[in-house]
């Protein structure tokens, strides 16, 4: 199973959320041409989501800062800023019905643009009813999110 010792090491996990303690957890990176700056924009601008998000019809930020909504394969869910450092990283945990997550991203500027690496932890009983089904499905989701942020920035060298 993967777990801890197959994240980043950058990775800030807030209680509960450890790789260790998820039912589905995964890693994926890709580099971006486009500085970490632009990237970093792209990733914080909610409201365009529907647009380039796999599965994301419908995104708006939330009355207090550092919260906003989304619709998630027509599930809603409530998603609470966690970490925002501008141009370097970002986290934010969602709940939705069933099922926790937290989502993480770190931004390094390389030769090419910017090293992006995303990891996601969920839990909750739809989260283990999905992975029983389907073990790599968070996976799948994390490899989406980075190829259409590559598609919105342009491509580099780089993979999943």
């Amino acid at each position: 199973m993967v777990g801890a010792s197959d994240s980043h090491p950058d990775i800030h996990w807030p209680a509960g959320f450890s790789p260790d303690q998820a039912h589905g957890f995964c890693r994926a990176q890709a580099v971006v041409h486009a500085p970490p700056s632009t990237a970093f924009a792209l990733l914080t601008d909610v409201a365009r989501w529907p647009e380039w998000v796999p599965g994301v019809t419908e995104a708006r930020t939330g009355a207090v800062a550092g919260a906003f909504a989304v619709r998630f394969h027509d599930h809603p869910f409530e998603i609470c800023l966690g970490e925002h450092v501008p141009h370097s990283r970002l986290g934010w945990s969602g709940i939705g019905s069933g099922v926790q997550l937290y989502q993480a991203w770190l931004l390094t500027p390389v030769a090419d643009g910017t090293l992006v690496v995303t990891e996601n932890v969920v839990r909750g009983p739809v989260a283990r009813s999905i992975d029983a089904l389907a073990p790599v499905w968070t996976e799948r989701l994390n490899v989406l999110w980075l190829a259409q942020l590559r598609r919105r920035l342009g491509k580099a060298d780089g993979g999943a």
